[in-house]
């Protein structure tokens, strides 16, 4: 079954405040939470390798797949391991288990405004070198204070954070205070 659906108001809450919920795990305070495999941190970004990859109901074959992505390079957030297996969250909240075969360490973002511009400098006032439409799915480059460089068909610029998901605290910083 793909995974398809009408987005509601609702769902679109829903989505929001999961990845809400998973990302404060990794800014929470005390020790950092690490992969009983990979000793890599929990919650943490990663992209799906290959243009079909299952999402099963647990950590093995023998489980029902519930949805298969078809998007190449698609962020998700890791959210647990268990031997090959990666249970992982998508940009609308949803989850479930993937073999760690068809995950890549490969950042990418998915750029969640309506259109954004992709500038050649992070200012807002740099020329626009392209713009990219909602929902396209982008390399992950450098990232300065409320700013990201991207790249897509060949195009590379940077974009306001605010308009990318798929960063991460560690991603931007804002300025430092005085």
């Amino acid at each position: 079954m793909s995974k398809h659906w009408r987005q509601t108001p609702w769902r679109k809450a829903m989505a929001v405040i999961s990845t809400m919920m998973v990302m404060a795990l990794a800014s929470g305070a005390g020790a950092e939470r690490l992969g009983p495999v990979t000793n890599l941190p929990i919650p943490r970004f990663v992209s799906i390798k290959t243009n079909e990859a299952n999402i099963r109901r647990g950590p093995s074959t023998t489980h029902r797949i519930d949805w298969v992505f078809r998007h190449q390079g698609m962020p998700v957030i890791v959210t647990g391991e268990y031997g090959h297996w990666r249970r992982v969250v998508d940009r609308d909240g949803v989850g479930g288990w993937i073999h760690y075969a068809l995950l890549s360490g490969t950042r990418t973002v998915i750029v969640d405004a309506d259109e954004v511009f992709l500038r050649s400098q992070p200012s807002p006032n740099a020329k626009v070198k392209a713009r990219a439409e909602k929902g396209v799915i982008a390399r992950l480059g450098d990232c300065e204070s409320d700013w990201c460089e991207i790249r897509a068909d060949g195009y590379r610029g940077w974009v306001a954070a605010d308009a990318l998901w798929g960063l991460d605290v560690n991603d931007v910083r804002g300025a430092p205070e005085d």
